[in-house]
């Protein structure tokens, strides 16, 4: 190869040719044991890590729709290392699944290049995907997307450092490591929600209006997850309720600094959805859609 032409790589004959439309790297976890710890099933382990992959994959989704659409460049660039860094993450968590049980994966033609974790992300359809109803809703102004990013990360947060604890080592380092990208997610969104909180009258309206729309969804994440069940006893998943303990002291601290917090009587059971069992939005439907379009178009495609 001249490694002087940039380009030339794109277009020379490649007996390890790649999937034109995926991740086109090596297995996130070569070289790593992923055998299900002793004691651990692995189609729960499996599932339980799908349903976290498909929470950040389809949030990366929705921040990648605010392309060009953000207050300013410095808000885009921000928001695309949030998607990526949650792509990052769906990535170790649907090869972790995959590894851990390998009848997930969505079967394709026999010289297919697809990865499995391109597979999870391109081929199942909505009534397959185990995500929580938050990442669904529609984007809608930049208040939305403040408020839904403080209560994902806030609770993501929470999540990844009880696995950083976990009996099954793989989920143990996903923890470790998402930790400090989260923490950052957070903290953004945080600044982001005091500062529209006490702008103008109409950030502030906004800002609440947006608290209305979302706040219900939360509902969902106080809740039992039922993918964690099989895997609390034995050290893999934490406590779904602890989590929620350390996202609602944070959440706490932060409506007394923003002077603004939801009304909490108002949220419960306004919000029929419980992804984490497969009752979707009609949202996810469409957002699906356009996110595999090319993939399943060109299922076959290589480069």
């Amino acid at each position: 190869m001249d490694h002087e032409n940039a380009y030339e790589g794109l277009v020379e004959a490649d007996a390890d040719a790649r999937w034109a439309f995926g991740t086109g790297f090596d297995d996130p976890l070569a070289g790593v044991d992923t055998a299900a710890p002793p004691g651990v099933d692995g189609p729960a382990l499996a599932a339980y890590c799908l349903g976290l992959g498909d929470d950040s994959l389809l949030l990366a989704q929705r921040l990648a729709e605010w392309c060009t659409r953000a207050p300013e460049l410095e808000e885009e660039v921000a928001l695309a290392n949030v998607g990526l860094d949650l792509l990052g993450q769906t990535r170790l968590l649907y090869a972790r699944a995959a590894a851990a049980d390998p009848g997930v994966v969505p079967v394709l033609p026999e010289d297919s290049p697809v990865p499995a974790e391109d597979r999870l992300a391109f081929f199942r359809d909505a009534a397959g995907f185990r995500n929580v109803g938050l990442v669904e809703h529609p984007n809608g102004d930049f208040a939305e997307l403040v408020v839904r990013l403080v209560l994902f990360s806030a609770w993501r947060l929470a999540l990844l450092e009880g696995l950083r604890g976990s009996a099954d080592p793989v989920l143990s380092a996903i923890g470790e490591k998402g930790v400090k990208d989260v923490r950052y997610h957070r903290d953004y969104a945080a600044r982001w929600f005091v500062t529209l909180a006490g702008g103008t009258e109409e950030s502030r309206s906004r800002t609440v209006r947006a608290l209305t729309v979302l706040w219900p969804y939360a509902e969902e994440l106080r809740g039992s997850d039922p993918l964690s069940v099989p895997l609390v006893p034995v050290g893999v998943a934490p406590d779904a309720g602890g989590v929620w303990a350390a996202t609602a002291d944070f959440l706490t601290l932060l409506w007394d600094r923003a002077g603004l917090a939801p009304d909490e009587g108002s949220a419960l059971g306004v919000v029929a959805v419980t992804g984490r069992t497969g009752v979707h939005t009609p949202w996810l439907g469409p957002l699906l859609e356009e996110m595999q379009s090319i993939a399943r178009a060109h299922p076959l495609g290589r480069w």
